[in-house]
């Protein structure tokens, strides 16, 4: 195969997955002209790709508005996803007992690029009680489970990532780059980061970060609910119980770590 002819399948091949992107990554539905100026794409490139995955049913459109969704090629793409995922089935007996042990969501995230992802939770049985959407991408510096994976990732990572523009998500979202970068040092202090309304208005939440066989951060677990319930007091208070069962999913996954750089603190240590 000719180089140029390499290079062009490269290139569709990396717009059609941008595109897919979009629609998980915020927007549920998304029309051409959007989607032509989010990508920087011309509006006749986008309908031939648009057709394309309708085609195929991995969007479908709605007649009135004219826009895309994703379609069941997609949602059994997902789910087959999640049911492969070793990160998914490792954690999910131990959310089992820290759900059992706290009472409250249990919520499991994987990395994603420079993203994060829900891969399963499990809901609190209370009357009141926060639910994670599955399957979206969320950025870092948004929730306790995407900063503490972002503090526990390499420094050339976590620097490439505050130098780019950081979503808001609500109105407590951190955005500044040096408040991210001390706040990301205290969580690798504790080893755990605690949120209050950053993700989702009045949710409040502490996570873990959950470690592989390289070392590597990978994902992270969290316990969260409404912040009438769960102050920062009592969050921070839920910690111990939630490195224990953080780091048996990393050990579970090949972890051991060399020093202490990774190393989860004392079960109960509070800052």
């Amino acid at each position: 195969m000719a180089e140029n002819q390499k290079s062009s399948g490269t290139e569709s091949a990396t717009r059609v997955t941008s595109l897919l992107l979009l629609f998980i990554s915020g927007k549920r539905a998304w029309g051409v002209s959007e989607i032509s100026r989010e990508l920087g794409l011309s509006k006749a490139v986008v309908h031939r790709m648009l057709q394309a995955l309708t085609a195929q049913s991995f969007l479908t459109q709605n007649r009135g508005t004219r826009e895309y969704t994703l379609g069941p090629a997609a949602a059994a793409f997902g789910a087959a996803g999640m049911r492969s995922s070793d990160l998914r089935r490792v954690a999910r007996p131990v959310l089992e007992r820290l759900h059992a042990a706290t009472n409250e969501t249990v919520t499991l995230s994987s990395l994603v690029g420079e993203q994060r992802v829900y891969l399963d939770q499990i809901e609190s049985l209370r009357e009141i009680k926060m639910a994670v959407e599955l399957g979206r991408l969320f950025p870092l510096n948004a929730g306790s489970s995407g900063r503490v994976i972002l503090a526990y990732l390499s420094e050339d990572r976590r620097e490439h990532l505050l130098h780019t523009v950081l979503p808001r998500i609500t109105s407590h979202t951190i955005l500044d780059a040096d408040a991210l970068r001390a706040d990301c040092e205290r969580i690798r202090e504790v080893g755990y980061a605690v949120s209050q309304g950053e993700r989702q208005v009045g949710a409040g939440s502490v996570a873990a970060p959950i470690f592989d066989l390289d070392d590597e951060v990978v994902g992270s677990i969290s316990i969260c609910g409404p912040i009438d319930r769960l102050s920062v007091e009592v969050l921070e208070s839920m910690s111990g119980v939630l490195l224990e069962h953080a780091h048996e999913i990393s050990t579970e996954l090949g972890y051991h770590p060399d020093d202490s750089s990774h190393a989860h603190p004392p079960a109960g240590r509070l800052p």
